[in-house]
Parts: structure tokens; C-alpha cells; sequence
């Protein structure tokens, strides 16, 4: 096993130096991958029930759901909320980490932690207030009050992940460009932004996911024809633990996974 000798990186430190650290990084990656792969082949049974094992493998329960007009609408939903709100969390957290990069505001990093709050508070707490507010402006149930919502959980996400990658960017470059004449939105655009696009897309991403997969806020502020997919889950499971769950869950996490090795496939690219 000579590769255990090898230098794990470019220091003098070897693969055999580090099998420990191997070794608890798999165990912790199955800590959190196996529930996930347990859904999938539950996915795949015939069964009326929930079934692990599956005792008959069959395609059933995908069927049922596209063949549902009440799960494609839900859909539609989470599908239309999730690219607004990449759409909208997107330019408006990299605009802010970049202000917030840039700016020599004394106060810049307090601000940074109010922008981070919607992280530390737990959702549920988030979900009551928005619900109060929509109430009283009237935009529950409404794909509008969606977005904002979910923006809302998104947008310290793309913050984090953009101000991430603007600290390995060096800014002389952009000053060399404003010396010659461009205005700071040209520079940012044409010099600093092709420069981050990965942070910007890998931020913009787990904005689309964040939204996707978010139940709780759901909960409180959509229903009816806008019910997000999320919403159904839940309450699907609640209910009558109906087993198209499983296949839809499967869906989502292949959506995921896609979306996270295309924006890694992109990464190297770029490298």
C-alpha cells in the first residue's frame, strides 16, 4: 500500500499520517448520508405502506405522482418560488457582501452579523413573524410573500458564500481598472464579478435549494393552489403517510445532487 506513504498534500505530511482523520470523515459522512439512501429504495416499492426493504420493487408510486394533478401544482410552486428566489437573493446577497467587502464602515461587521440572523434564529420563530406580518398585509397563501420569505433564509447564505470568495480575490484589480476610467459598476461587473462567478453560482444554488426544500415557513404562509410540494409532504405524512413521499424525496435529492456537482464541475472549469 505505497500510496499510504505518499504526501497527502504539499507538505511532508502522508496518506498514512491521515488514515485517521480518513477514517472519521466517513463515518460521520455516513452518519449523514445513510438516512438519505434509506428513501430511495423505500421509493421503488409497490407497497400501499412505507417499506424497507421493499418486498416488490416497481415504479408505482413515481407513476402516481406525475400522474397527480395535486403534487404537479405543488410543483409548479416550489419550482416558480425557488428560481424567484434565486433571482432575487442572488444579485441582492452578492451586492451586499460585496458593499460590505469594500465598505471601511466601522460598524461593517455588526452589520454582517444582523445580515446572519436568519441563521441563528430558529425557523419556527421566523415562520410565526412572518406570518403575523403577512396577515396583516394580506399575502398569505401568495407566491410574492413566498419569495420574500424565502429570500428571506436565503440571502445569508449567498452573503456568506460570496464574501467567502471575495477574500481570495485581490482588488487591485478593480482599482486598475477604475484608474483607467470605469465606473465602479463597470469594474464590478467586467473585472471582479467574472472573477467570483463560482462563489456567486454556489451561493445562488443553495439560494434555489434553501427554498426548495423549505418546510417550515411554508407551513405557516402558503396553501391552496400555492401550497409548495414541501407543504403537501408534510402534510401527506401527517395524514395517511402516503408513499409517494418517498419518490418525491428521491426526486429532490437527485435535483440536489445534480445541481451541487454541476456547480463543482463549473468550479474546476473556471479553475
Amino acid at each position: 500500500m505505497s500510496w499510504l506513504n505518499a504526501p497527502a498534500s504539499e507538505t511532508q505530511i502522508t496518506h498514512g499520517k491521515r488514515l485517521w482523520l480518513y477514517i472519521v470523515s466517513g463515518l460521520v459522512m455516513m452518519f449523514l448520508v445513510l438516512p438519505s439512501l434509506i428513501v430511495i429504495p423505500m421509493s421503488f416499492s409497490e407497497s400501499k405502506y412505507l417499506e424497507f426493504p421493499p418486498e416488490v420493487w416497481s415504479m408505482y408510486w413515481y407513476g402516481a405522482y406525475f400522474d397527480s394533478k395535486a403534487w404537479m401544482n405543488a410543483t409548479r410552486t416550489s419550482l416558480t418560488v425557488a428560481v424567484l428566489t434565486f433571482l432575487l437573493a442572488t444579485p441582492m446577497g452578492t451586492l451586499a457582501a460585496y458593499g460590505l467587502h469594500v465598505s471601511r464602515f466601522r460598524f461593517s461587521m455588526y452589520i454582517y452579523i444582523v445580515m446572519s440572523l436568519p441563521l441563528m434564529v430558529p425557523v419556527i420563530m421566523i415562520a410565526i413573524g412572518v406570518f403575523f406580518l403577512y396577515a396583516k398585509l394580506g399575502m398569505i397563501n401568495s407566491i410574492s410573500g413566498l419569495v420574500l420569505a424565502h429570500s428571506m433564509l436565503a440571502m445569508p447564505l449567498v452573503v456568506i458564500v460570496v464574501a467567502s470568495g471575495l477574500k481570495s480575490y485581490d482588488m487591485n484589480q478593480e482599482m486598475v481598472a477604475r484608474s483607467l476610467g470605469a465606473s465602479r459598476a463597470r469594474a464590478f461587473l467586467t473585472i471582479t464579478l467574472p472573477q467570483i462567478r463560482f462563489s456567486v453560482i454556489t451561493g445562488g444554488l443553495l439560494a434555489f435549494l434553501t427554498s426548495l426544500d423549505e418546510v417550515i415557513v411554508a407551513l405557516f404562509v402558503s396553501g391552496g393552489e400555492n401550497a409548495t410540494i414541501t407543504r403537501r409532504m408534510f402534510n401527506a405524512l401527517r395524514d395517511q403517510i402516503d408513499p409517494t413521499i418517498a419518490s418525491i424525496s428521491t426526486l429532490l435529492i437527485t435535483v440536489s445532487v445534480i445541481l451541487l456537482v454541476v456547480a463543482q464541475m463549473f468550479g474546476k472549469e473556471r479553475d
